[in-house]
Protein backbone atom coordinates (compact mmCIF):
# COMPACT_ATOMS: atom_id res chain seq x y z
CA UNK A 1 0.00 0.00 0.00
CA UNK A 2 1.50 3.43 -0.86
CA UNK A 3 1.79 5.87 1.75
CA UNK A 4 -0.37 8.14 0.04
CA UNK A 5 -3.36 6.20 0.11
CA UNK A 6 -3.29 5.84 4.20
CA UNK A 7 -4.43 9.33 4.69
CA UNK A 8 -7.81 8.71 2.18
CA UNK A 9 -8.51 4.86 4.09
CA UNK A 10 -7.71 7.55 7.39
CA UNK A 11 -10.82 9.99 7.01
CA UNK A 12 -12.61 7.43 5.94
CA UNK A 13 -12.34 5.52 9.10
CA UNK A 14 -13.43 8.20 11.06
CA UNK A 15 -16.62 8.72 9.09
CA UNK A 16 -19.61 7.17 11.08
CA UNK A 17 -21.54 4.44 9.44
CA UNK A 18 -24.60 5.60 7.99
CA UNK A 19 -28.07 4.50 10.29
CA UNK A 20 -29.98 2.05 8.59
CA UNK A 21 -33.57 1.94 9.57
CA UNK A 22 -34.36 -1.75 11.31
CA UNK A 23 -36.83 -3.89 10.32
CA UNK A 24 -38.52 -3.24 13.77
CA UNK A 25 -38.65 0.08 13.61
CA UNK A 26 -41.32 -0.61 10.57
CA UNK A 27 -43.41 -2.38 12.73
CA UNK A 28 -43.19 -0.04 15.35
CA UNK A 29 -44.66 2.58 13.00
CA UNK A 30 -47.47 0.15 11.87
CA UNK A 31 -49.14 -0.08 15.02
CA UNK A 32 -48.48 3.81 14.92
CA UNK A 33 -50.95 3.51 11.69
CA UNK A 34 -53.81 1.10 13.64
CA UNK A 35 -53.65 3.66 16.47
CA UNK A 36 -54.48 6.39 13.96
CA UNK A 37 -57.25 4.70 12.31
CA UNK A 38 -58.39 3.69 15.51
CA UNK A 39 -58.41 7.50 16.23
CA UNK A 40 -60.19 8.12 13.25
CA UNK A 41 -63.25 6.43 13.68
CA UNK A 42 -63.76 8.66 16.51
CA UNK A 43 -65.07 11.17 13.99
CA UNK A 44 -67.67 8.77 12.30
CA UNK A 45 -70.08 10.06 14.71
CA UNK A 46 -72.39 13.24 14.17
CA UNK A 47 -75.05 15.06 15.31
CA UNK A 48 -77.29 17.45 13.37
CA UNK A 49 -74.88 17.17 10.66
CA UNK A 50 -71.69 18.34 12.54
CA UNK A 51 -69.25 16.76 14.48
CA UNK A 52 -69.66 17.56 18.25
CA UNK A 53 -66.98 19.58 19.56
CA UNK A 54 -65.49 17.63 22.22
CA UNK A 55 -65.28 14.50 20.01
CA UNK A 56 -63.51 16.67 17.34
CA UNK A 57 -61.76 17.98 20.56
CA UNK A 58 -60.29 14.10 21.83
CA UNK A 59 -59.23 13.08 18.43
CA UNK A 60 -56.80 16.25 17.70
CA UNK A 61 -55.70 15.53 21.05
CA UNK A 62 -55.15 11.76 21.24
CA UNK A 63 -53.55 11.70 17.63
CA UNK A 64 -51.26 14.20 18.77
CA UNK A 65 -49.83 12.25 21.73
CA UNK A 66 -49.51 9.06 19.58
CA UNK A 67 -47.67 11.14 16.86
CA UNK A 68 -45.59 12.35 19.63
CA UNK A 69 -45.12 9.71 21.47
CA UNK A 70 -43.25 7.93 17.99
CA UNK A 71 -41.40 11.25 17.69
CA UNK A 72 -39.52 10.61 21.48
CA UNK A 73 -39.13 7.10 20.14
CA UNK A 74 -37.85 7.91 17.14
CA UNK A 75 -35.04 10.39 18.12
CA UNK A 76 -33.97 8.18 21.07
CA UNK A 77 -33.39 5.49 18.14
CA UNK A 78 -31.59 8.18 15.83
CA UNK A 79 -29.11 9.07 18.74
CA UNK A 80 -28.96 6.00 20.32
CA UNK A 81 -30.14 2.79 19.33
CA UNK A 82 -27.78 -0.07 18.62
CA UNK A 83 -30.28 -2.85 17.81
CA UNK A 84 -29.45 -4.25 20.51
CA UNK A 85 -31.53 -6.77 22.82
CA UNK A 86 -32.17 -4.11 25.14
CA UNK A 87 -33.76 -1.57 22.83
CA UNK A 88 -35.88 -4.62 21.32
CA UNK A 89 -37.12 -5.35 24.71
CA UNK A 90 -37.68 -2.03 25.52
CA UNK A 91 -39.48 -0.84 22.16
CA UNK A 92 -41.45 -4.71 22.23
CA UNK A 93 -43.13 -3.19 25.90
CA UNK A 94 -44.07 0.10 24.02
CA UNK A 95 -45.66 -1.78 21.63
CA UNK A 96 -47.78 -3.77 24.11
CA UNK A 97 -48.98 -0.92 25.52
CA UNK A 98 -49.77 0.60 22.65
CA UNK A 99 -52.55 -1.86 21.69
CA UNK A 100 -53.98 -0.68 25.41
CA UNK A 101 -54.40 2.75 24.36
CA UNK A 102 -55.56 2.39 20.67
CA UNK A 103 -58.16 -0.03 22.75
CA UNK A 104 -58.82 2.84 24.70
CA UNK A 105 -59.78 4.47 21.88
CA UNK A 106 -64.20 4.81 22.15
CA UNK A 107 -66.85 7.81 22.36
CA UNK A 108 -67.21 6.64 25.52
CA UNK A 109 -64.52 8.04 27.44
CA UNK A 110 -65.45 6.96 30.68
CA UNK A 111 -65.25 3.16 30.35
CA UNK A 112 -61.32 3.63 29.08
CA UNK A 113 -60.20 6.17 30.33
CA UNK A 114 -57.90 5.00 33.23
CA UNK A 115 -56.44 2.61 30.24
CA UNK A 116 -55.84 4.56 28.26
CA UNK A 117 -53.98 7.07 30.70
CA UNK A 118 -52.16 4.53 32.62
CA UNK A 119 -50.47 2.90 29.20
CA UNK A 120 -49.79 6.80 27.91
CA UNK A 121 -47.66 6.98 31.65
CA UNK A 122 -46.21 3.82 31.52
CA UNK A 123 -45.11 4.17 27.81
CA UNK A 124 -43.60 7.70 28.97
CA UNK A 125 -42.08 6.30 31.71
CA UNK A 126 -40.25 3.08 29.59
CA UNK A 127 -38.89 5.92 27.19
CA UNK A 128 -37.60 7.91 30.20
CA UNK A 129 -35.29 5.01 31.38
CA UNK A 130 -33.91 4.20 28.94
CA UNK A 131 -32.62 7.49 28.53
CA UNK A 132 -31.50 7.27 31.84
CA UNK A 133 -29.84 3.48 31.16
CA UNK A 134 -28.49 4.93 28.44
CA UNK A 135 -26.00 7.43 30.50
CA UNK A 136 -24.00 4.73 31.83
CA UNK A 137 -22.35 4.28 27.63
CA UNK A 138 -21.23 7.91 28.25
CA UNK A 139 -19.55 8.42 30.87
CA UNK A 140 -16.86 10.66 29.10
CA UNK A 141 -19.16 12.38 27.32
CA UNK A 142 -20.61 15.14 29.29
CA UNK A 143 -23.20 16.30 26.52
CA UNK A 144 -24.12 13.50 26.01
CA UNK A 145 -25.12 12.90 29.36
CA UNK A 146 -26.93 16.42 29.47
CA UNK A 147 -28.99 15.21 26.67
CA UNK A 148 -30.13 12.47 28.20
CA UNK A 149 -30.60 13.69 31.35
CA UNK A 150 -32.55 16.45 29.62
CA UNK A 151 -34.59 14.12 27.87
CA UNK A 152 -35.70 11.44 30.45
CA UNK A 153 -36.53 14.94 32.54
CA UNK A 154 -39.01 15.94 30.18
CA UNK A 155 -40.88 12.59 29.92
CA UNK A 156 -40.80 12.00 33.65
CA UNK A 157 -42.68 15.24 33.74
CA UNK A 158 -44.85 14.53 31.33
CA UNK A 159 -45.91 11.07 32.48
CA UNK A 160 -46.61 12.89 35.71
CA UNK A 161 -48.48 15.52 33.60
CA UNK A 162 -50.73 12.77 32.94
CA UNK A 163 -50.98 11.47 36.20
CA UNK A 164 -52.70 15.01 37.17
CA UNK A 165 -54.72 14.65 34.38
CA UNK A 166 -56.25 11.89 35.34
CA UNK A 167 -56.79 12.75 39.11
CA UNK A 168 -58.33 15.94 37.48
CA UNK A 169 -60.71 14.29 35.62
CA UNK A 170 -61.52 11.63 37.86
CA UNK A 171 -62.49 14.55 40.89
CA UNK A 172 -64.01 17.02 37.94
CA UNK A 173 -64.86 15.34 34.78
CA UNK A 174 -62.78 17.88 32.95
CA UNK A 175 -59.87 17.00 30.82
CA UNK A 176 -56.53 18.60 30.41
CA UNK A 177 -54.95 16.21 28.43
CA UNK A 178 -53.89 18.79 26.41
CA UNK A 179 -51.40 20.12 29.01
CA UNK A 180 -48.63 17.50 28.80
CA UNK A 181 -49.51 17.21 24.96
CA UNK A 182 -48.07 21.35 24.76
CA UNK A 183 -45.36 20.40 27.68
CA UNK A 184 -43.86 17.93 25.52
CA UNK A 185 -44.02 20.16 22.15
CA UNK A 186 -42.89 23.06 24.06
CA UNK A 187 -39.94 21.36 25.88
CA UNK A 188 -38.68 19.32 23.10
CA UNK A 189 -38.90 22.84 20.82
CA UNK A 190 -36.83 25.02 23.50
CA UNK A 191 -33.58 22.01 23.41
CA UNK A 192 -31.83 23.91 20.95
CA UNK A 193 -28.57 24.97 23.06
CA UNK A 194 -28.62 21.23 24.50
CA UNK A 195 -29.12 19.33 21.37
CA UNK A 196 -27.10 21.83 19.17
CA UNK A 197 -23.97 19.93 20.74
CA UNK A 198 -25.49 16.08 20.21
CA UNK A 199 -26.17 16.58 16.22
CA UNK A 200 -28.69 13.51 15.00
CA UNK A 201 -28.20 11.25 12.01
CA UNK A 202 -30.39 13.34 10.16
CA UNK A 203 -30.26 10.92 6.77
CA UNK A 204 -31.80 8.27 9.12
CA UNK A 205 -33.92 10.32 10.56
CA UNK A 206 -35.40 12.26 7.35
CA UNK A 207 -35.93 8.72 6.56
CA UNK A 208 -37.95 7.56 9.45
CA UNK A 209 -40.32 9.99 9.04
CA UNK A 210 -40.71 9.85 5.24
CA UNK A 211 -41.90 6.11 6.41
CA UNK A 212 -44.39 7.32 8.38
CA UNK A 213 -45.74 9.39 6.12
CA UNK A 214 -46.14 6.98 3.25
CA UNK A 215 -47.88 4.30 6.22
CA UNK A 216 -50.17 7.20 6.62
CA UNK A 217 -50.55 7.31 2.82
CA UNK A 218 -51.33 3.37 3.41
CA UNK A 219 -54.41 4.60 5.33
CA UNK A 220 -55.49 7.71 3.10
CA UNK A 221 -55.24 4.63 0.50
CA UNK A 222 -57.71 2.48 2.25
CA UNK A 223 -60.35 5.57 3.02
CA UNK A 224 -60.97 5.98 -0.26
CA UNK A 225 -61.93 2.70 -1.34
CA UNK A 226 -64.84 3.78 -1.05
CA UNK A 227 -65.37 5.80 -3.96
CA UNK A 228 -65.13 3.29 -6.14
CA UNK A 229 -67.88 1.27 -4.69
CA UNK A 230 -71.02 0.79 -5.96
CA UNK A 231 -72.18 0.04 -9.71
CA UNK A 232 -69.93 0.98 -12.29
CA UNK A 233 -71.29 4.60 -13.55
CA UNK A 234 -69.71 7.56 -14.84
CA UNK A 235 -70.12 9.17 -11.45
CA UNK A 236 -68.28 6.39 -9.79
CA UNK A 237 -65.22 6.61 -12.28
CA UNK A 238 -65.26 10.54 -12.12
CA UNK A 239 -65.15 10.42 -8.42
CA UNK A 240 -62.96 7.47 -8.05
CA UNK A 241 -60.29 8.97 -10.28
CA UNK A 242 -60.37 12.18 -8.41
CA UNK A 243 -60.25 10.74 -5.43
CA UNK A 244 -57.30 8.32 -6.52
CA UNK A 245 -55.38 11.10 -8.25
CA UNK A 246 -55.74 13.56 -5.27
CA UNK A 247 -53.87 10.81 -3.42
CA UNK A 248 -51.28 10.36 -5.82
CA UNK A 249 -50.72 13.72 -6.27
CA UNK A 250 -50.15 14.32 -2.59
CA UNK A 251 -47.78 11.23 -2.05
CA UNK A 252 -45.67 12.98 -5.44
CA UNK A 253 -45.66 16.81 -3.62
CA UNK A 254 -44.07 14.69 -0.42
CA UNK A 255 -41.58 12.54 -2.44
CA UNK A 256 -40.21 15.91 -4.18
CA UNK A 257 -39.74 17.67 -1.17
CA UNK A 258 -38.06 14.35 -0.09
CA UNK A 259 -35.71 13.44 -2.58
CA UNK A 260 -34.99 16.90 -4.82
CA UNK A 261 -35.36 19.31 -2.18
CA UNK A 262 -34.30 18.82 1.73
CA UNK A 263 -30.64 18.76 2.04
CA UNK A 264 -30.70 15.01 4.02
CA UNK A 265 -26.40 15.13 4.18
CA UNK A 266 -26.43 18.37 6.44
CA UNK A 267 -25.56 18.29 10.32
CA UNK A 268 -28.33 19.12 11.95
CA UNK A 269 -30.59 18.90 15.83
CA UNK A 270 -33.41 17.83 13.53
CA UNK A 271 -35.84 19.15 16.49
CA UNK A 272 -37.22 21.70 14.08
CA UNK A 273 -37.70 19.11 11.00
CA UNK A 274 -39.63 16.09 13.13
CA UNK A 275 -41.77 18.72 15.07
CA UNK A 276 -42.61 20.14 11.62
CA UNK A 277 -43.62 16.53 10.42
CA UNK A 278 -46.14 16.29 14.08
CA UNK A 279 -48.49 18.22 12.09
CA UNK A 280 -47.86 17.44 8.76
CA UNK A 281 -48.94 14.04 9.42
CA UNK A 282 -51.73 15.16 11.34
CA UNK A 283 -52.55 17.35 8.61
CA UNK A 284 -52.44 14.03 6.41
CA UNK A 285 -55.19 12.23 9.03
CA UNK A 286 -57.62 15.24 9.00
CA UNK A 287 -57.46 14.93 4.70
CA UNK A 288 -57.92 11.08 4.87
CA UNK A 289 -60.94 11.57 7.32
CA UNK A 290 -62.17 15.08 5.01
CA UNK A 291 -61.96 12.85 1.68
CA UNK A 292 -64.34 9.84 4.03
CA UNK A 293 -66.66 12.89 4.74
CA UNK A 294 -67.39 14.01 1.33
CA UNK A 295 -68.95 10.97 1.02
CA UNK A 296 -71.08 10.76 4.05
CA UNK A 297 -74.30 12.60 3.68
CA UNK A 298 -75.36 12.06 7.08
CA UNK A 299 -72.16 15.36 7.96
CA UNK A 300 -73.04 19.37 6.36
CA UNK A 301 -72.02 20.27 3.78
CA UNK A 302 -70.40 23.42 4.32
CA UNK A 303 -68.31 22.24 7.44
CA UNK A 304 -67.09 19.16 5.79
CA UNK A 305 -66.35 21.64 2.78
CA UNK A 306 -64.62 23.95 5.37
CA UNK A 307 -62.92 20.57 7.03
CA UNK A 308 -61.60 19.14 3.62
CA UNK A 309 -59.92 22.84 2.55
CA UNK A 310 -58.42 23.77 5.80
CA UNK A 311 -56.54 20.28 5.96
CA UNK A 312 -55.34 20.65 2.55
CA UNK A 313 -53.92 24.05 2.96
CA UNK A 314 -52.49 23.18 6.28
CA UNK A 315 -50.38 19.67 4.92
CA UNK A 316 -49.11 22.18 2.45
CA UNK A 317 -47.91 24.74 4.91
CA UNK A 318 -46.30 22.16 7.08
CA UNK A 319 -44.80 20.45 3.96
CA UNK A 320 -43.32 23.95 2.81
CA UNK A 321 -42.20 24.63 6.61
CA UNK A 322 -39.73 21.29 5.89
CA UNK A 323 -37.67 23.37 3.25
CA UNK A 324 -35.59 24.77 6.25
CA UNK A 325 -33.62 22.08 5.64
CA UNK A 326 -33.45 22.67 1.71
CA UNK A 327 -30.81 22.53 -0.29
CA UNK A 328 -29.16 26.10 -1.30
CA UNK A 329 -30.13 26.17 -4.45
CA UNK A 330 -34.20 25.24 -4.20
CA UNK A 331 -34.25 27.78 -0.74
CA UNK A 332 -37.51 29.19 -0.93
CA UNK A 333 -38.02 33.21 -1.02
CA UNK A 334 -40.49 35.54 -0.14
CA UNK A 335 -41.99 36.10 -3.68
CA UNK A 336 -42.67 32.19 -3.42
CA UNK A 337 -43.89 31.98 -0.56
CA UNK A 338 -46.06 35.08 -1.56
CA UNK A 339 -47.44 33.12 -4.47
CA UNK A 340 -48.39 29.92 -2.28
CA UNK A 341 -50.07 31.93 -0.08
CA UNK A 342 -52.66 32.89 -2.54
CA UNK A 343 -53.02 30.30 -4.45
CA UNK A 344 -53.84 28.64 -1.01
CA UNK A 345 -56.55 31.48 -0.93
CA UNK A 346 -57.88 31.18 -3.84
CA UNK A 347 -58.10 27.19 -3.43
CA UNK A 348 -60.52 27.86 -0.51
CA UNK A 349 -62.23 30.59 -2.16
CA UNK A 350 -63.17 28.82 -4.51
CA UNK A 351 -63.81 25.38 -2.30
CA UNK A 352 -66.23 27.29 -0.57
CA UNK A 353 -67.73 29.27 -3.85
CA UNK A 354 -68.53 25.80 -5.26
CA UNK A 355 -69.47 23.75 -2.15
CA UNK A 356 -72.93 22.49 -3.56
CA UNK A 357 -71.55 21.22 -6.73
CA UNK A 358 -69.30 18.08 -5.69
CA UNK A 359 -68.07 17.24 -9.07
CA UNK A 360 -66.61 20.84 -9.64
CA UNK A 361 -64.83 21.30 -5.96
CA UNK A 362 -63.17 17.62 -6.18
CA UNK A 363 -61.35 18.76 -9.74
CA UNK A 364 -60.60 22.73 -8.12
CA UNK A 365 -58.55 19.85 -5.60
CA UNK A 366 -57.00 18.27 -7.92
CA UNK A 367 -56.10 21.08 -10.08
CA UNK A 368 -54.87 22.60 -6.54
CA UNK A 369 -52.67 19.52 -5.85
CA UNK A 370 -50.81 19.12 -8.84
CA UNK A 371 -50.34 22.98 -9.62
CA UNK A 372 -48.33 22.42 -6.15
CA UNK A 373 -46.39 19.21 -7.42
CA UNK A 374 -45.78 20.91 -10.62
CA UNK A 375 -44.47 24.17 -9.14
CA UNK A 376 -42.48 22.20 -6.37
CA UNK A 377 -40.76 19.83 -9.38
CA UNK A 378 -39.73 23.06 -10.67
CA UNK A 379 -38.11 24.30 -8.10
CA UNK A 380 -36.21 20.93 -7.24
CA UNK A 381 -34.65 21.37 -10.63
CA UNK A 382 -32.94 23.89 -9.08
CA UNK A 383 -30.91 21.68 -6.61
CA UNK A 384 -29.61 19.42 -10.11
CA UNK A 385 -26.00 20.22 -10.48
CA UNK A 386 -25.37 22.24 -13.62
CA UNK A 387 -24.53 20.18 -17.42
CA UNK A 388 -20.90 20.93 -17.86
CA UNK A 389 -19.39 22.93 -20.38
CA UNK A 390 -18.71 21.69 -23.60
CA UNK A 391 -16.24 24.80 -24.40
Amino acid sequence: MSKSSKPALSVLSKQKEEKKVEYLELIYDLIFVYIVGRNNSLLSHTEGGFIPGGVFFAYMLSTLAIIQIWNFSTFYINLYGRNSVRDHIFLCVNMYLLYHMADGITLVWQSSFYRYCVAWILILLNLGIQHIIELRNHPDEPDHCRQLKRKATVLFIEAALVGVHMLIFSQTGVSTAYVPILFGIFATSLSGRISAKVPVDFAHLTERAMLYVVFTFGEMIIVIASYFSGELTLNTIYFSLMAFLIVVGLFLTYGVMYNRIIDRERQTVGTGYMLIHVFLILALNNISVALEFMRDEEVALMPKTLFLSASFVAYFIFMFLLAIRSKKRCAFNLRFALTMIAVGVSFVLLMLLFSGMMYVNIAVTVLYVYGIFITLYLKSRQADPPAPSLI
